[in-house]
């Protein structure tokens, strides 16, 4: 709906407000005549007729207000209600998709990456404010400033609020695949709520990918993108039990993760690897491929884990890629190795709003007996979660180290 209505109002403020008067209108509309045979027709149409309304009266304001001083003017003028001008026809043969249109309009050069991404899943996937907080790492206040910022910027800045051509693409792509991935992350793991994992957000991210695939054959990292959502989501199924309890990786039934997705994931990177120089998504995709294609957990290649995150770590730089490779550490070197790159890790501060860093050493505290210390970790990793299967998790997890 929004998507729709953007090309319409050319404003995502003025997006906004029509589509949220469309679902006003549908509350009365709808009780008293019933809900139409197709929802969601009716309301972008009438979102997008209140947007076409809002940009008549803009026109003839801006035409007209100098006549306004004139009497006779004001009379010729008071039936000025004529149709619409046709609104220029965006390139849709470049990109077909109403939503992955909007993606790359709110991913604009002009704007910082993070405002870009939080915009965009804010505004086009729907994501809360807190979750993409979380997300960020950062506090729900700070992340709904600085999407304001971004949108006031959109509009000072005169940002045109229209669809880049195929030669601006690219420019953008970085964006928009950091976006597709922070939303299939989103469902993959629920930074908030009841349920450890969304599948209508990993279905949406998995859509988008494919379309961007389509859209852009050429991009390697479009390839690395689809491999490690591909290879992700074929374990989907067997990441909680029947009752909702988050089970980890060795815990979990190999046998039933999507085999073919899992192939069609190796065939990506394997292309990939080829054509020179590997990004970030494809050193990703690789990384989660070497986790899904072994036979079982004590067989998994952890030292080729642990080079390949050190390639990952030379193209990403980032602390989340520093903490995730102590886990491959810890089984090559030990955990005592995997601890002391951890201490450097909260010495730098950036992963302090992070709950994986505390729940990750006090596994590692738990591997070395230090039960004590691991027990303080988990109630500060219990302290930073929202999500209510990994609270469980660590819950349980803390409340084991007292039992023989």
């Amino acid at each position: 709906m929004l998507a729709a209505t953007a090309r319409v109002a050319r404003d995502l403020d003025l997006a906004e407000e029509c589509v949220q008067d469309a679902y006003a209108a549908a509350l009365v509309s709808w009780a008293r005549d019933g809900v139409p045979n197709n929802p969601a027709a009716w309301l972008t149409t009438t979102a997008k007729r209140r947007a076409m309304d809002a940009v008549r009266r803009e026109r003839v304001l801006r035409s007209k207000l100098p006549l306004l001083v004139e009497a006779e003017a004001m009379v010729d003028e008071v039936a000025m209600d004529g149709p619409l001008e046709p609104v220029e026809r965006e390139p849709e043969d470049v990109v077909p998709d109403e939503r992955l249109r909007l993606i790359f309009l709110c991913c604009h050069p002009a704007l910082a990456q993070d405002a870009q991404m939080a915009l965009t899943l804010r505004l086009v996937c729907g994501v809360s404010t807190g979750d993409i907080a979380r997300m960020f790492l950062a506090s729900e206040p700070t992340m709904a400033a600085r999407m304001t910022r971004a949108k006031k910027k959109i509009s000072t800045a005169r940002i045109p609020c229209r669809v880049p051509g195929a030669a601006e693409l690219p420019d953008r792509l970085r964006a928009v695949l950091a976006v597709i991935h922070l939303l299939f992350t989103t469902g993959h793991t629920a930074p908030s709520g009841a349920s450890l994992v969304r599948t209508d957000l990993m279905d949406q991210a998995l859509h988008l990918t494919r379309m961007l695939r389509d859209l852009m054959s050429d991009e390697r990292e479009v390839w690395g993108l689809l491999a490690l959502l591909l290879v992700t989501d074929a374990r989907s199924a067997t990441r909680v039990d029947a009752d909702g309890r988050l089970l980890r990786l060795e815990e979990q039934d190999r046998s039933l993760w999507d085999q073919s997705a899992i192939a069609e994931a190796h065939g990506l990177i394997v292309d990939g690897l080829r054509g020179g120089r590997p990004g970030r998504y494809i050193l990703q995709a690789a990384i989660a491929s070497l986790y899904a294609e072994a036979p079982t957990y004590d067989q998994t290649d952890w030292p080729q884990i642990v080079a390949l995150y050190d390639e990952l770590l030379s193209v990403w730089p980032s602390p989340v890629v520093a903490l995730n490779r102590t886990v491959a550490v810890s089984m090559v070197s030990g955990p005592a190795q995997a601890l002391a790159e951890i201490d450097e890790l909260e010495k730098d501060g950036r992963l302090e709003r992070y709950q994986y860093l505390p729940a990750i050493k006090a596994d590692l505290l738990e591997r070395l007996c230090r039960s004590d210390e691991a027990a303080i970790a988990y109630r500060h990793a219990l302290e930073l979660t929202s999500n209510e299967a990994e609270q469980a998790f660590l819950a349980e997890r803390l409340a084991n180290l007292n039992r023989p």
